[in-house]
């Protein structure tokens, strides 16, 4: 049925432009010599980011909202106009390797009950994010979730179910509930168990996506391809309103899925807000909720000797108080040797790669291997001179 396109992906856009570039230049690098298409949808962005960005991606197909329509909305709009067999949906703040889309696209051609696919997220400190993969938010995994105790017994699949956190994060798995930003789907399934449900606004609609796709035949499954995910850059995750908006989705699913139980579950998950509101509350109020700053003191960029000057100007004018800066220079030296005693002696609290001295590829695995997951990783674009940095 979809002969000619073998992929489309998907980028919702709301006012991070630096972010979808960055996000845009990885996706060109893993589609080279494919027949892809690429839709960016924005969501009524305030920052000029279709200006900016139109000139200079013309191969991209945006489509521009007068509203802020909503993540689950933005995506079927594209969705309905594609023409790829597998569709990608990709959040703006992501990056993937060259390799990713192919290998997933081989996956799925040789699992045809695929009908989607997730990967291994990291966030900007290289950390694996564990809504990579979950299981479906049934009254007692929610319960679990909601107070608390799938974090006093993390090794149980009782108490843990929701994050899956027993399953290997290096292992491929059959599980239910993949996420949202980075989904990898197959067209055909979306025919099938139909588009995203827009009465989800933002949260909650890749489970109730993943949940159709089983209840349509299909399997989902987790594969540990690594990209890169600014998790939690924006959306500050304590914050009442996130709490407000992650289980007012929680409650959409259950009187979509639980109806009988709704009441009661109702009951618990606006139990959990309170809760949760009224304790973020308390530690602010007692001067304990203050997140600590990153300390930006010691910098290595990875490059070639002849960016290092442009590249440590714009990581200083960044990072003002940067107090040391040390060039790993790929003249001589490997990408990967970064990771050795000296350098781990030196104590550096944040890494810049330089784009395409290191490919994307090389920058996943580094911040996979790197044993201190409090390292902050920044990316110099030599095709733009753009300095992206978490948050930024």
């Amino acid at each position: 049925m979809y002969d000619e396109t073998k992929l489309s992906v998907i980028i919702v856009n709301y006012n991070v432009k630096y972010l979808v570039e960055q996000c845009l230049f990885s996706v060109n690098a893993a589609l080279s010599g494919m027949d892809a298409e690429i839709f960016v949808v924005d969501n009524n962005s305030s920052d000029g980011s279709l200006e900016y960005l139109r000139p200079r991606f013309p191969e991209v197909i945006f489509i521009e909202n007068k509203e802020n329509a909503g993540f689950p909305k933005a995506n079927n709009q594209a969705i309905r106009q594609c023409k790829g067999e597998y569709v990608l949906l990709l959040n703006p703040d992501t990056v993937i390797g060259e390799e990713m889309i192919r290998n997933l696209c081989f996956f799925m051609d040789e699992h045809p009950k695929a009908g989607a696919v997730g990967v291994k997220m990291l966030d900007a400190h290289g950390v694996f994010l564990p809504e990579s993969k979950r299981s479906f938010p049934s009254p007692w995994v929610s319960f679990c979730k909601i107070f608390g105790l799938s974090r006093l017994a993390p090794a149980s699949p009782v108490f843990s179910r929701y994050s899956l956190p027993y399953l290997n994060e290096n292992k491929q798995h059959k599980v239910e509930v993949l996420a949202g930003a980075c989904m990898f789907l197959r067209h055909e399934a979306l025919d099938k168990v139909g588009l995203l449900d827009e009465s989800f606004f933002m949260y909650g609609e890749d489970i109730d996506l993943s949940y159709r796709m089983i209840l349509g035949g299909y399997k989902n499954y987790y594969i540990p391809e690594r990209i890169l995910h600014y998790k939690g850059e924006s959306t500050q995750q304590n914050n009442i309103k996130y709490i407000q908006t992650f289980y007012g989705a929680m409650h959409i699913f259950y009187k979509k899925y639980y109806p009988r139980s709704s009441w009661f579950m109702s009951f618990f998950i606006k139990l959990g807000i309170w809760v949760k509101g009224l304790f973020e509350w308390v530690l602010r109020g007692l001067g304990l909720k203050r997140k600590p700053k990153n300390k930006h003191s010691r910098l290595l960029v990875i490059c070639r000797e002849e960016q290092f000057e442009e590249i440590k100007a714009a990581c200083v004018k960044r990072m003002s108080q940067l107090e040391y800066v040390n060039l790993w220079d790929l003249g001589e030296n490997r990408v990967m040797d970064a990771i050795c005693r000296r350098n781990q002696m030196k104590g550096f609290t944040d890494i810049a790669f330089c784009y395409p001295d290191v490919r994307f590829e090389q920058m996943l695995f580094f911040m996979d291997t790197m044993v201190n997951k409090k390292t902050t990783y920044h990316i110099f674009n030599r095709l733009n001179n753009q300095l992206v940095s978490p948050g930024k």
